[in-house]
């Protein structure tokens, strides 16, 4: 089991005071769910008891690991300097409490489609593996993702959850989402649903909510109109372009679902400017809940999506990986959450 405490606490200290043996004491320590929530909490009482720290540098020769991950953001136009989508910002702070409770070091960088990010990072052995945030457009992405499942390296990525060979990715369930908006713009009384985002295989994301929503039609006996969706990517600027489209397309509508709050919120500006009124002419959903949608006129009404469930599952998804476990589930719900810009029920 253990052995009696003697001098500075180790480990195997904590093993004797718990009962259980000290391979049970550092899994427990560092959050293997193979330890019942039972023993690790008494362990984790014992370590805190006894002021026990863990020695990484010690952990880390005896593993061959570092205990540090790195966080890879893929440049988003923005309309500041941050070069990030500011849903992947609003994510940062749950990856980085995430790692905190697992003892983890986090490197931030940007990724680049020509670096290659397994030379830098965990070939190196400055990280034991990789989350990646953002892509553009997937098909000329999932090369490289294919290219670092062969080559072995750790990684896990937020995105549209797949079977294919991309590697492991966590993710929101798009399709249900999507059909949550489309299912309460619908008791709404609206008909005319417009989408604006890309509904293909370069954005799935985009797509799957596209499929959510006319899933919802489907279901409530409307006939969807592909003379309803534009494409457009995630800014104010693409949203403005794809409403105005859609204005001048002379095609009618009463309400536009818009695959993400920034395209929602460009949306929305194009329709004022037309003298449509929000939500009384056309009520408008979003999707992702970022801090400018509750403060945009009227309020935004938006799909949120479980950011802190998501650093979670992104950094326990790659830790399986390393440690050799099996997969948690990797797809998250969505919540609906209604403000002013669609309106009362009909």
């Amino acid at each position: 089991m253990g052995r009696k405490p003697t001098g500075r606490p180790t480990s195997f200290d904590i093993a004797y005071e718990a009962g259980v043996s000290q391979p049970t004491v550092s899994r427990a320590l560092r959050g293997d769910k193979s330890v019942s929530a039972k023993t690790r909490a008494r362990i984790e009482q014992i370590a805190r008891e006894l002021n026990y720290t863990v020695d990484k540098n010690a952990s880390s020769l005896r593993s061959q690991r570092s205990n540090t991950i790195a966080l890879l953001f893929f440049e988003d136009p923005t309309p500041d300097e941050s070069m990030i989508n500011p849903f992947f910002l609003a994510m940062l702070g749950s990856i980085t409490r995430a790692c905190a409770d697992r003892g983890l070091d986090l490197l931030i960088s940007f990724q680049r489609m020509e670096d290659d990010w397994h030379v830098q990072y965990q070939d190196s052995h400055r990280a034991d593996g990789l989350i990646l945030l953002g892509y553009g457009d997937y098909t000329q992405y999932r090369e490289r993702m294919e290219q670092l499942a062969r080559q072995g390296t750790h990684f896990t990525r937020w995105g549209s959850v797949s079977s294919d060979a991309s590697g492991v990715t966590v993710g929101t369930d798009n399709v249900s989402a999507g059909r949550l908006a489309g299912e309460h713009l619908i008791e709404r009384g609206r008909r005319r649903i417009a989408f604006l985002g890309h509904a293909d295989d370069h954005y799935p994301e985009f797509a799957g909510r596209y499929r959510g929503l006319v899933e919802a039609l489907e279901a409530a006996r409307i006939a969807p109109d592909p003379a309803l969706q534009f494409d457009a990517l995630t800014t104010e600027e693409e949203g403005h372009a794809a409403a105005q489209a859609l204005i001048d397309s002379g095609t009618a509508f009463d309400a536009i679902f818009a695959a993400s709050d920034l395209i929602a919120i460009g949306a929305m500006r194009a329709l004022t400017e037309v003298g449509c009124k929000v939500p009384q002419d056309v009520a408008v959903v979003g999707f992702d809940d970022i801090p400018t949608a509750s403060l945009t006129t009227p309020p935004l009404t938006t799909v949120m999506q479980d950011i802190r469930g998501a650093g979670q599952a992104l950094v326990e998804t790659l830790m399986a990986q390393i440690e050799e476990r099996d997969l948690p589930p990797r797809r998250l719900p969505g919540r609906l959450v209604v403000r002013g810009s669609s309106g009362t029920a009909n």
